[in-house]
Formats: C-alpha cells, structure tokens, sequence
C-alpha cells in the first residue's frame, strides 16, 4: 500500500507503463531512419549556404511593402526611368509577402531562416514521396542526396520554391490516389489557385497533372514499360478536378492576363531565354554537368540492367523531366523531384532498415552534434550583410547620399533591384524584372552596350550621365579611358563614372576612391 507506481492506463486489455511508452518514444526520435533525416537536413543547410543576395529578392520585398502599406498591387513600372509607367503584372505577388514578412521581423537573418526552412520542407516532402514509393528509408535518403546536388541551383531565397513545393504536395496526392484509391483530390484546384498566385510554375503542374492523368487512360505492357488504368470512379474524380483546377486558374488579381504570363515567357520572352544565366543548358563540362551526366548512367543502366519495370506515367515524367532540366538549368530542380523516387527504386539493393540491431544511444549523439553544428554555423546577421556587401555596391550609397545623381544612370542589371531597394529615389536603368525591359527594347540596349556595339549611340539615347558597373566589365574599361567620363567612386565591386564635357585622360579630379572592404 505504500509503494508509489505511476499512473497507467488500459490499451486493449493490457496495461502500459508510461516509462516504457517513453523508451519507445525515445527509441523512434533517436533511431537510425532519423539520424538519416537529420544528416540529410544538415545537408541541406551546408548546400543552401550563407548568401542571401538573389538579384530578385529585393525587387520582391519592395513589391510586398508597396502591397502592405498600400493594399494595392503595382500594375506597372514605378522603379525605373527607361520604362516607367509601363504595365507589368507581378506574376508572384502571394509568394513575396512571406519573404517580406520574414525580413520585417528579421532582416536578412529572416530571409535566411525562412529560406532554408522551406528548403527544408521540399527536401522532407521530397524524402516522404521517395520512401512511400520504394519502402526503403536508405534508399529514399540516397535518392534525395542527389537530387540535392541537382536542385542547389534554385537553393536562393526565390519564389519559385514555393512552386516546388506546391508541386511535391500534388504528387504526394497523387501517389496516394493511385496506391490506396482515396486522396484529398478535392484539394488540387484550392492548390492551382494559390499556385496561380505565386508563381508561373503552375504550368508544369498542370502538364504533368495531364501526363498522370492521361497515362492511367490506358492500359497495356509494351516491354518493361505497362501502364496501370485508372477506376472509372477515380478517372471521373480526376477529370472533375482537373477542370475545376483550370477554372481556379482564373481567381487572381489579373485575370486572364496572368494565366497568359508563363505562354508569353515561354514563346515572346525571347532575349530572356537566351540571354540569363538561369536558362542556358547544362555544361557536362562543370559539376554540376558530371552530376546530371552520373544521373543520366544510373538510369540507362537501371534500363538495360534491372529487371523492374516502368510505370507508363514514370516514363513520361521522366521524359519532360530530362528535356526541361538539359535544356535548362532552371529546371534541374524539377528533374530532382522526378527523378528522386525512380533512383528510390532503383537503389531496392540496399539493405532495408533493421529496428532490431539499432543503436539509439549512437543516434542520439549525431543527431545532438549536427543540431548543435548547425546552430554554431548558422549565419550571423553580420555574415549575412558581409556576403551581400562583397556583391552588390553597398559602399555607393553614402556617395549618393552626399552626392546626389542629378541625371539618368545606368546601372549593372544584377544591381537594379538592390539599388532601387535601399535608395528610393533612385530610378534604375534595369532590373531582373527582364520581362518588361525586353518589351520596350531596353533589355536589347543593355545586352549591346555589354557587347560594346555602338556604346556611345545607347548612352546618348538614354541621356546617360552616371554608369554604375563592376571593374571588370569591358564598359567599364573602355569610360575608364574615355576623356568624356571621370570616375566618381569605386571599390573592388563597383566603379561610378559620370559623363563630363572635356577632361584630360586619366585625371583624377573629382574622384573619391572609397577604401577597398
């Protein structure tokens, strides 16, 4: 009677003591599968890096403090002088408000925090997609651990995560539609209708919505390719959701003209494509290349090799996966997501976890070292500013300041959104918003002035009076020795040059040269 026992309670007939609910508790937070996760995680967060510097961030958070303070969306330039006035649809204006928020609250240590989570998040979802599919925890890890080599490309605080993830979530549906015949299908148009608002992307969702669909339309076995139908129940439940998808399309500020926005990229947007670094198509010669070219050997050899087959709908998926990602190295995240649960699969060699010959107690210890690493090299806000610091021209700031622009200047366009962020007043040349600049000729004008084509011919249709470039471009090079240009201010990032009527060669009046940082 005087003994104490704690508390108990009934489970199917037998009772439980709370302790030993607490070791099995403890036995799944520190297993192996979770040390898998964690190191995966920790990956993630080496690979995402440090730099919040995207050249789109800053026009981004504009656009949302000009929403928040304003409740009203931009629907034309007010940031710069060579196209003001201009209309322009912000094609990602529900994407950016988180951005904007986090910033708020944080500042750019806010940026990076948000910006991992979420990185973290496709990356969880990711792994989920890989483990429902193959069954094998191990297998699913090493499948995501290459994706992440594919996907650090899009790793910058960008809107076109959000797309991605919204992208994971259909195919998380999905997959589960097809294996255990109910989903939350009910769910996908409320998913296009935010996907619609935040970034152009939903047209690959809605494509490889179609390619799913369409693939279980048929059936058949061609070779190691079969295709599994779709119940007359679920094709019909399919069919009513792709179609009210279609209409979700249309709830946005713009109307119709949004949901025009990713076919105008894709066939008007011509210097866009050519021209930004984001769309041109793998180098084999690079990293990156070698690991798009290691995937492309595990897939012919699982092909010829492996005695597995392929899903009709796996095929095509892989098919637009592989023709996007090559062309483009934008799309090499996609590829990731595709091809994440094919190397799943493929990887069914590897031994599958084993709860018996566990040891939680190792665990334990590396999951508590790779959340302490973390911590201890989680950037400071300091480290933060430093690295955006060492890319855009932070140091021209107190020179306008103290110096103000009284003419046109034409800006490096990798620093227009920066520059219009931090100095309200100034009116850039061109942004990253390339769109609207390549509507009016501009962005045109700004690939030939980088080319040197008839430099003096743009300036003075521009009336160009101050150039704001890197050192190291060829412009800079050829104003730098030109008697018509002085230089005002430079650093090791940026030179400032304004335009004067007569000055000898190489003089150095006027000019303040800032101290390198």
């Amino acid at each position: 009677m005087g003994e104490t026992s704690l508390p108990v309670r009934p489970v199917s007939g037998a009772l439980i003591d709370p302790r030993t609910q607490l070791q099995r508790w403890l036995r799944v937070v520190f297993s192996f599968p979770s040390l898998l996760v964690g190191m995966l995680l920790t990956t993630v967060f080496i690979m995402a890096g440090g730099s919040v510097g995207d050249p789109d961030i800053w026009w981004h958070l504009r656009n949302a403090e000009s929403l928040i303070k304003y409740h009203q969306l931009p629907r034309y330039d007010m940031y710069s002088f060579t196209v003001a006035g201009h209309p322009w649809i912000n094609s990602e204006w529900f994407a950016e408000i988180p951005y904007y928020l986090a910033w708020r609250a944080w500042g750019l240590m806010g940026i990076q925090t948000f910006r991992v989570l979420l990185i973290a998040v496709i990356s969880l979802g990711l792994l989920y997609l890989c483990y429902k599919e193959s069954g094998n925890i191990k297998a699913s890890v090493i499948a995501c651990y290459f994706s992440i080599f594919l996907a650090v490309v899009s790793y910058g605080p960008r809107t076109i995560l959000f797309g991605y993830a919204y992208l994971l979530l259909l195919l998380i549906i999905l997959q589960r539609f097809r294996r255990e015949g109910h989903a939350a299908v009910w769910f996908i148009p409320a998913l296009f209708c935010l996907w619609v608002n935040t970034h152009g992307s939903w047209l690959i969702g809605l494509v490889m919505f179609g390619i799913i669909v369409a693939a279980g339309c048929v059936q058949g076995s061609w070779g190691r390719v079969v295709a599994e139908p779709w119940s007359p129940s679920q094709l019909r439940k399919l069919l009513a959701a792709g179609v009210a998808s279609v209409a979700a399309l249309f709830i946005n500020p713009f109307g119709f003209r949004l949901v025009l926005y990713p076919f105008d990229l894709a066939f008007r947007q011509k210097l866009n494509i050519a021209h930004i670094a984001e769309w041109v198509s793998v180098d084999f010669h690079d990293s990156r290349g070698k690991v798009v070219l290691s995937l492309l050997v595990i897939l012919f050899l699982s092909a010829v090799l492996r005695r597995g087959r392929w899903t009709l709908t796996e095929l095509g998926l892989l098919l637009l996966a592989l023709y996007s990602g090559l062309t483009y190295v934008r799309f090499l995240f996609l590829l990731s997501i595709v091809v994440a649960p094919i190397l799943a699969k493929t990887l069914d060699f590897i031994p599958p976890y084993q709860p018996e010959i566990d040891k939680p107690l190792i665990n334990a210890l590396g999951i508590i070292l790779m959340i302490g690493g973390i911590a201890w090299y989680w950037p400071s806000s300091a480290n933060l500013q430093r690295s955006v610091d060492q890319g855009y021209p932070a140091s021209i700031f107190p020179y306008l300041k103290a110096h103000p622009a009284e003419g046109p200047m034409l800006n490096f366009y990798l620093w227009g959104g920066y520059l219009g962020w931090n100095d309200r007043n100034l009116k850039v040349f061109v942004d990253s918003r390339v769109d609207i600049f390549e509507y009016e000729g501009v962005f045109k004008d700004y690939l030939d002035l980088l080319a040197l084509d008839k430099p003096e011919a743009i300036l003075d249709k521009y009336k160009i009076r101050y150039v704001l470039f890197p050192p190291g471009e060829g412009l800079t090079y050829v104003l730098r020795h030109d008697p018509g240009w002085k230089v005002l201010c430079e650093d090791q990032v940026s030179v400032l040059l304004e335009r004067v009527d007569e000055a000898p060669t190489g003089s150095a009046e006027g000019s303040a040269r800032l101290s390198s940082r």
